[in-house]
């Protein structure tokens, strides 16, 4: 509702994705926050958490930068042991 881009993941957040993923984010404003919805993604590897790390980069390299919401306790137990919610917000 207010104009903030939303990346939703569905299946694996892993490197298969890495293109499909990239191209998207790239095709957004640089310097402007992003909404990543992990609702429909059941697992996210190294690469994933990879992938989070340059899209907060593109969007400005800030905590506030990139928000992440819908994550089941699965993906939310790798975010947290990889301290993400020092990076990101989680939601």
């Amino acid at each position: 509702s207010d104009g903030t881009p939303v990346i939703q993941i569905q299946g694996g957040f892993v490197f298969e994705v890495n293109r499909a993923f990239r191209e998207t984010y790239q095709g957004l404003p640089t310097g402007r926050p992003v909404i990543v919805d992990l609702s429909k993604a059941d697992y996210i590897d190294s690469a994933g958490l990879g992938m989070l790390i340059r899209l907060r980069e593109h969007a400005g390299n800030r905590k506030d930068s990139v928000t992440i919401t819908g994550t089941n306790s699965t993906v939310r137990t790798i975010l947290d042991v990889a301290n993400f919610g020092n990076l990101f917000q989680i939601t």
